[in-house]
């Protein structure tokens, strides 16, 4: 059984070394989320110049955004630009990819974590 897109998505988007994941993390932190704690829950292409995503920041907020680059131009994803970034958080149930985002909350692993005396 594979991984759903949001593990893979989200592994990526806090671990890996490529110029787009290193700078999406960039780009998200500039919109006040932390790359460690956040769970993308999408991201693929949609156009020539751009991919459309989707995440949910520490707090549960939901996110959907394009990142904006030309995919043709060497090194361009070093100058992707957010687009369209809108809160979703009261409105994700009723979009396209309800069911994913649903699931990247289930899955999403807790943020903060409570130490008991033993």
């Amino acid at each position: 059984m594979s991984q759903a897109a949001y593990v893979q998505n989200t592994h990526l988007l806090r671990t890996s070394a490529f110029d787009l994941w290193r700078r999406l993390r960039s780009l998200l932190e500039g919109q006040g989320l932390d790359p460690a704690t956040t769970v993308l829950v999408n991201l693929f292409p949609d156009g020539g110049d751009h991919e459309f995503g989707q995440c949910i920041d520490e707090d549960g907020r939901v996110y959907s955004f394009d990142l904006v680059y030309d995919r043709e131009t060497p090194k361009a994803e070093n100058r992707a630009v957010l687009r369209n970034w809108t809160d979703v958080t009261d409105t994700w149930q009723h979009r396209s990819f309800a069911d994913e985002i649903a699931n990247a909350f289930i899955w999403r692993p807790p943020s903060r974590k409570t130490a008991l005396p033993a």
